[in-house]
């Protein structure tokens, strides 16, 4: 009666275990490996739509700096707006990219572990040298994260790119490159400048959309505002369509005014509104010939004052 009793008994436990068995570690793994993949496709369709933003914004920004120009200017900006987007396309989406591997490779690793652990793999030690190993890196690489977070920044926003002119506070030059740790730039003398991303506090972009040139011309403090600003104006009439500025100019170069007086000195001042990267030679050619017209009209440059504080005529 006892061994009758105990074999039902007996199947009962042992169909128990192979349930759990079945339900136990195999479905958990499988639960981890679906788990993982379902969260690494909303978590790059996240970043998908997040660089799409990032593009669309930049886009909507470059239009809106191409419809400030006449008619003329509207087309070249139009077409440096265009070579912008393309470019930030791409740099966005090899940001999007690096986004979804780095993503993938961190859902993978912790799936792995989780999968270790239900098969019964020891992970105290291994994530305890994990652990200390995070620490000294941690300890030891809080710059070097802190340039590649502000370059992964920088340049999914496109604050600036290879050939802008930049001003980042410690150097002002072109850019001849950049990565995720620095940005490398030349000045005007030449020197190159290495600038770790995560440094830069500001930066202004000299040739982002267009640029402005600033013409100041010194004259006699006796001279007649009237008479200078007619010549002016009749030397940058015209200006836009000479053959030597296409391409360069984006309207009429317009002359503000009188900018200052100080002693024997009277500055007026002149705008011209200019492609990216083109108004130091835009400021170079109009001072030119500012000049040489002014020399024929007979109005005389600023004087100097003697050693008595009496004016006499420059030479």
């Amino acid at each position: 009666m006892t061994y009758a009793g105990s074999v039902p008994q007996l199947a009962s436990v042992t169909s128990r275990e192979v349930w759990e068995q079945i339900t136990g570690a195999p479905l958990v793994i499988v639960g981890v490996i679906v788990g993982a993949v379902i969260l690494r496709w909303l978590i790059h369709r996240a970043i998908r739509r997040v660089v799409q933003t990032s593009i669309d914004r930049a886009a909507a920004r470059e239009d809106r700096t191409a419809r400030l120009g006449s008619l003329r200017g509207i087309r070249l900006l139009e077409e440096a707006a265009g070579f912008n987007r393309e470019r930030h396309r791409q740099r966005a989406a090899t940001m999007g990219g690096l986004l979804r591997s780095v993503t993938t490779f961190v859902i993978f690793t912790i799936a792995l572990l989780t999968v270790m652990a239900e098969l019964g793999v020891p992970l105290g030690p291994l994530l305890a040298s994990a652990g200390i190993g995070g620490v000294a890196l941690g300890f030891g690489a809080q710059a070097l994260v802190k340039d590649f977070l502000s370059g992964l920044f920088m340049i999914v926003e496109d604050q600036y790119g290879v050939g802008d002119i930049v001003d980042t506070g410690e150097a002002t030059g072109t850019v001849e490159d950049v990565t995720l740790r620095v940005t490398r730039l030349r000045d005007s003398s030449g020197v190159v400048w290495y600038i770790r991303n995560g440094e830069i506090i500001r930066i202004g972009n000299i040739s982002q959309g267009w640029s402005t040139g600033i013409v100041d011309i010194p004259v006699a403090y006796d001279e007649d505002v009237e008479h200078v600003m007619s010549v002016i104006r009749e030397t940058v009439h015209g200006l836009q369509d000479d053959e030597a500025f296409q391409g360069k100019l984006l309207e009429e170069p317009t002359p503000a005014g009188v900018e200052s007086v100080s002693g024997g000195t009277m500055t007026l001042r002149v705008f011209a509104k200019c492609a990216p990267n083109q108004q130091w030679g835009v400021v170079r050619e109009i001072r030119e010939r500012v000049k040489v017209a002014l020399d024929r009209a007979g109005i005389r440059g600023p004087q100097l004052l003697g050693p008595y504080g009496d004016a006499s005529r420059s030479t």
